[in-house]
């Protein structure tokens, strides 16, 4: 069973990540390898797929320091106007797995349900959906 629930918690961030990656083309990475762990878990194995996830990881924290970098260097005073703004298995992995996995979906749903948030959005935000 824990299994199982594993394999929908990266079978969700894929399809979290897709649903980024039409507005973003670098969650396309994440999507795949996710993706694959969901039909496969022991393709963590694999040497190519390691070698892509850390290449992703290294990718994704120069891509974070420059974004910093960018952010307190040009931020208008509100976060929200930048992009920025937005093994054996143990029981407490599990909890977590699916606490990651379900927390943008949850985050979202209250972000678009919450008026006063959708307010404090910039113009290109409110047309998008």
């Amino acid at each position: 069973m824990a299994a199982r629930l594993w394999r929908l918690c990266n079978l969700l961030m894929a399809a979290f990540f897709g649903l980024a990656a039409a507005v973003q083309v670098v969650y396309l990475v994440p999507a795949a390898l996710t993706l694959l762990v969901s039909i496969n878990p022991s393709i963590t194995d694999n040497g190519v797929w390691r070698s892509l996830c850390d290449l992703h990881s290294a990718g994704c924290v120069v891509g974070t320091i420059a974004l910093a970098c960018s952010l307190f260097a040009y931020a208008q005073g509100n976060i929200f106007h930048e992009e920025e703004g937005r093994s054996p298995l143990g029981g407490a992995r599990l909890v977590a797995a699916v606490v990651v996995a379900l927390f943008p979906f949850v985050s979202w749903l209250y972000i678009y349900v919450n008026k006063d948030m959708r307010e404090s959005w910039p113009t290109h935000c409110k047309t998008v959906i």
